[in-house]
């Protein structure tokens, strides 16, 4: 017996020949009476009681009603028959779960419709099966449940399946994206139509936070996951995108950020970034950049750009701050770009330190911390972990060796540069560059 649901205005449901091994019930059933055969012929008809069944549980489920294919038919045939249902027929079911994650349908609804589809067909099952002693009707329902568990089983497979597919080629596309967008790709037009199913609108002003663990590995999956849920909270769903790349947290927020719940401008997104990093992830330290915000596809790929060399700036300096802001950083900016004139000023007034009984780097490490406390030597003994008079003794020796005063707030600006400088060009790690004659 084979009886495909049709969902007709009619409510009919269309019958289809025996087929293979598909026997009509009524020839599996031990004692063949006449109420048999009427019963059978009666599961036959055109107006059929499980297009019924299936109308109903599809708007029990709220699902589509296409999606039972030809369960209710296998789960008739087991009441009939007892026979399991055939591995072509789990296959089919298995499709049924693909397409229900393909069409957007979760899982646990497809599941609540399989069952609901049950239950109703067993309250409405002939009386083929009621009619027959205890012993009958046990092993008429245990040959239904057989069949709902194996149909349940392969239909969530399929939909888990389905669903691992779509993820992985989300992914795919979303990281290419990501890509293309953070290097301002040419194609612009593309780009906008592109950016369109992830909420961005490219004609407007947006900026870009990067987040790196600090001196400890982080899960920046887990971290995704976590600021994209804090932000979506906090900030709402549109012209935001949060991703990873090159071992970075990514996050692309509006160039204007309102708060959704208080509707107050936000001034300061990196600090908030930062403030929830920490709360997921006590064990992890993060350091957050901040780019300036920019309009249109170009200005995301340039405050990308603002945000990593940040970065990038903060750790050759030694900046231990949680955040770390572009606009600060610009001075510093200005100085890596002629690199000539940084190597002249390094070699001019500190490769003399080199001749010192312990190299450069601890008296460099001295002058770093003397200009960042703002030339307190007591500060710079307490950041340094020595003592008051080990600190005068380093800065008269870089007088010895120079020439120039630490302390002279007239010979200060220049010694501090080319302390700025050393880090940039990450002397004495690294020897200087050679200088081209021409």
């Amino acid at each position: 017996m084979s009886i495909m649901i049709s969902d007709h205005p009619g409510g009919g449901a269309q019958t289809s020949p025996v087929e293979g091994d598909r026997v009509a019930g009524p020839s599996h059933v031990d004692a063949p009476e006449q109420p048999v055969d009427s019963d059978a012929r009666r599961l036959a008809a055109p107006d059929d009681w499980l297009a019924v069944v299936a109308r109903t549980a599809a708007a029990d489920a709220d699902a589509p009603i296409e999606l039972l294919g030809e369960y209710l038919n296998i789960l008739a045939d087991a009441a009939l028959s007892g026979r399991r249902p055939m591995k072509r027929e789990l296959e089919s079911v298995r499709r049924l779960g693909q397409r229900a994650a393909e069409q957007g349908v979760d899982a646990n609804q497809a599941v609540d419709l399989y069952l609901s589809a049950a239950w109703r067909l067993w309250q409405e099952i002939p009386m083929i099966v009621r009619s027959r002693d205890r012993e009958k009707v046990r092993a008429a329902a245990e040959a239904v449940l057989r069949v709902i568990s194996d149909a349940v089983e392969v239909l969530v497979e399929g939909h888990q399946a389905a669903r691992r597919q779509m993820i992985r080629q989300e992914e795919s596309a979303r990281r290419e994206f990501v890509d293309d967008l953070l290097r301002g790709d040419t194609d612009v037009s593309r780009l906008v139509e592109r950016a369109e199913p992830f909420g961005l609108d490219l004609g407007r002003s947006h900026q870009v936070l990067l987040a790196a663990p600090v001196r400890s590995p982080a899960s920046l999956d887990r971290a995704v996951v976590v600021m994209e849920r804090a932000i979506v909270e906090r900030f709402g769903d549109r012209d935001v995108l949060i991703a990873s790349k090159d071992d970075l947290l990514v996050m692309l927020i509006p160039g204007e950020l309102r708060d959704v719940v208080s509707g107050a401008d936000v001034s300061d997104p990196s600090g908030f970034a930062h403030s929830r990093l920490r709360q997921s992830a006590r064990h992890d330290r993060w350091q957050v950049a901040a780019g300036r915000p920019y309009p249109g596809a170009y200005g995301i790929a340039r405050s990308y750009e603002e945000a990593r060399e940040a970065l990038l700036l903060a750790r050759r300096l030694h900046f231990d701050d949680d955040v770390v802001q572009a606009r600060d950083l610009l001075l510093f900016r200005v100085l890596g770009r002629d690199q000539a004139a940084l190597v002249d000023l390094v070699q001019a007034l500190l490769e003399p330190l080199t001749r010192s009984r312990g190299g450069a780097e601890p008296l460099l490490k001295t002058l770093e911390t003397y200009f960042a406390t703002g030339a307190v030597a007591t500060e710079t003994a307490r950041r340094l972990h020595m003592s008051v008079r080990t600190v005068t003794y380093r800065l008269a020796k870089v007088k010895t060796l120079t020439g120039t005063d630490p302390a002279d707030p007239a010979q200060r600006l220049a010694l501090h540069m080319a302390v700025v400088g050393a880090r940039l060009l990450d002397w004495p790690a690294s020897d200087l560059p050679r200088q081209s004659l021409s």
